[in-house]
């Protein structure tokens, strides 16, 4: 089978489900909807942004003058924590109350920056701070999973260009978490080993798909990628969630986190938009020795800055579809270098 010729089809270990690789699909023409480019330069303070520090909020709270990171409880939350726990069946139609919290977490106090334009020491801090929620939240009595994630650009629906992300915390586990978690089990429960550990093994081991790894963390698109430039990050050791890392690891992950968006934004010489999420253990006091924590990175961009990949047609009704192969991928962001191309052209 010639991966980069060949239609074929590819399983995902973690879901189950398969996707349909047409990598001879990239030499048709495009005559599609091309996006608008993001504003080239950004002030480092904007006075109309609702999270830039000492600014009024959409909500009427006023932010406080943060130095470093800042959160605070989403002013228009998805999930409310006060909800009673209902339910309603009638037939086949049933539906249940959601209880749960929403939070925004600003990555710094510079509008102009994102995570790949950080310094280490300054993404390391947002990495704790993913800790620091992750473990206050998931300590709460209701709370059973602990959605941390970050829609970047305007073409993933991010209405503010400032460096932030959010935690939606909650009481049920969400579908395609609790999904991951059942392959994870059942290849625990069967061989014995953790999926991703062993997974991880077979690609380092083929070294095709990797993009970037350092001592602690390894960068891949995951052999059954959906989106054209689809990546994961995984830690080398089995860890169930973020809360396990040693400080070095943080320090790895803050590398991984930051060196991936720069190749990202070094791709197509633009701020690469994704939604980005982490997979880790429940909050809900159960052991799960088979989950291996990990990320998830979901960037639309095809063929340049401004053509997209759309989830369309066949994908809506069949099943999803790629059209360059997770190897093609991953070669072109491996070979990107690893100073972001702003910094280059102002040398």
């Amino acid at each position: 089978m010639n991966f980069n010729e060949d239609p074929h089809r590819r399983l995902n270990i973690l879901t189950g489900e398969w996707v349909k690789v047409s990598p001879h699909r990239t030499k048709r023409p495009w005559n599609g909807q091309v996006e608008k480019l993001p504003l080239d330069k950004l002030p480092d303070y904007d006075p109309g942004c609702y999270l830039c520090p000492g600014n009024t909020r959409s909500g009427g709270v006023e932010n406080p003058a943060y130095k470093e990171t800042f959160v605070f409880d989403n002013d228009f939350m998805a999930i409310l924590p006060d909800t009673e726990a209902d339910e309603f069946k009638n037939g086949l139609l049933q539906a249940k109350t959601e209880q749960g919290l929403c939070r925004v977490i600003c990555f710094s106090p510079r509008h102009d920056l994102t995570l790949a334009l950080m310094e280490n020491d300054e993404v390391k801090k947002v990495v704790q701070l993913w800790i620091d929620q992750y473990e206050e939240l998931g300590a709460i009595d209701y709370i059973n999973h602990v959605q941390i994630f970050e829609n970047r650009g305007a073409v993933m629906g991010c209405s503010n260009p400032h460096p932030h992300g959010q935690i939606w915390a909650e009481r049920e586990i969400p579908t395609l978490p609790a999904a991951e978690l059942v392959r994870q089990k059942a290849h625990y429960e069967a061989k014995g080993t953790c999926l991703l550990c062993d997974y991880l093994k077979q690609e380092l081991g083929d070294g095709s798909r990797i993009i970037y790894e350092n001592e602690g963390f390894a960068v891949l698109v995951p052999f059954w990628a959906v989106w054209p430039y689809e990546a994961m990050i995984l830690p080398k050791r089995h860890m169930n969630s973020i809360s396990e890392m040693t400080d070095s690891e943080k320090v790895d992950l803050a590398d991984a986190v930051r060196k991936l968006g720069i190749k990202y934004d070094n791709l197509f010489h633009t701020k690469f938009p994704y939604s980005m999420g982490i997979h880790q253990k429940p909050t809900d006091g159960s052991e799960y020795p088979e989950a291996h924590f990990h990320f998830h990175y979901y960037p639309p961009l095809l063929r340049s800055a401004t053509v997209k990949k759309f989830m369309v047609g066949y994908e809506m009704l069949a099943m999803p579809q790629r059209d360059i192969s997770a190897e093609s991928a991953a070669q072109a962001l491996r070979a990107l270098p690893e100073e972001h191309f702003s910094n280059a052209e102002q040398d």
